[in-house]
């Protein structure tokens, strides 16, 4: 079920049953919001031409310049030869960072959020729609098995945001997920990346393709290879954020910043 509500403060909970939700119906109100041109971005996130000194402070994957925390890993997730998005851990929470082409004129965050609850949705999860620090995001409850055979839920945030020629999506895991009220750390790292969309000619939806730094230290996963979240019965969308569902255990390149 996708539900859409107002921002009820940080500490709202997805299982909060006073909460007033209306059924997910899309009409003329959704078309129009999904088509609408990208939104300012007073607190970011920022295109490389909008900062002086881009790279100051933040690791260069190329097409993103991801802000370098105290104590946290960042992992990489290759898709064939390429690599197309990066992970921060930090504790027991992540933020997984992807960087898309996108239409001069129109965001596509409005749109992908309906895809991702859709894919969801057919997946048996459920989804609120909900304005909250970075905007509009969703947050789902999604079916996952575990260890000892049985299914459980696992609760994710998925944000976005629509920049001059790209769309970033954030994916929010763990305990930043769980209790949106401790992630203020991982909503700052959204809010400071720097997405590198270069002038070349792209196709909206495009990936935009990630490089290692220079001195990353290359540590396997120690499986041969990363770690595959279950797969869906269906082939979710590219956005539905699948491959960031176990952050704690991909790979297969890891750069630690101290």
């Amino acid at each position: 079920m996708f539900r859409r509500r107002r921002n009820q403060g940080a500490a709202d909970e997805l299982d909060e049953g006073a909460t007033s939700t209306d059924e997910f119906e899309p009409g003329a109100e959704d078309a129009a919001r999904q088509s609408l041109p990208p939104a300012p971005r007073p607190e970011g996130p920022w295109d490389a031409t909008e900062l002086q000194d881009a790279a100051e402070g933040r690791v260069d994957l190329g097409g993103l310049l991801v802000p370098a925390v105290q104590g946290m890993e960042l992992r990489v997730e290759v898709a064939g030869d390429a690599i197309v998005a990066a992970t921060v851990v930090l504790g027991q929470s992540s933020i997984a960072l992807q960087a898309f082409a996108a239409p001069r004129t129109e965001g596509l965050w409005g749109e992908i959020r309906a895809e991702i609850a859709s894919s969801i949705t057919q997946q048996g999860g459920t989804v609120d729609e909900l304005e909250g620090t970075l905007g509009w995001e969703l947050r789902a409850q999604i079916p996952v098995p575990l260890p000892n055979g049985s299914s459980g839920v696992q609760q994710v945030r998925f944000v976005g945001c629509d920049g001059p020629r790209w769309f970033l999506r954030g994916v929010i895991a763990g305990q930043g997920a769980a209790q949106p009220q401790t992630a203020e750390v991982l909503e700052n790292v959204f809010r400071s990346t720097v997405v590198v969309r270069g002038e070349g000619p792209m196709a909206p939806r495009d990936p935009i393709v990630l490089q290692l730094p220079d001195d990353a230290q290359m540590v396997p996963d120690g499986t041969g290879g990363a770690a595959e979240p279950a797969a869906p019965q269906e082939e979710p969308s590219r956005f539905s954020g699948s491959a960031a569902l176990n952050p704690f255990e991909r790979g297969p390149e890891i750069t630690e910043v101290r």
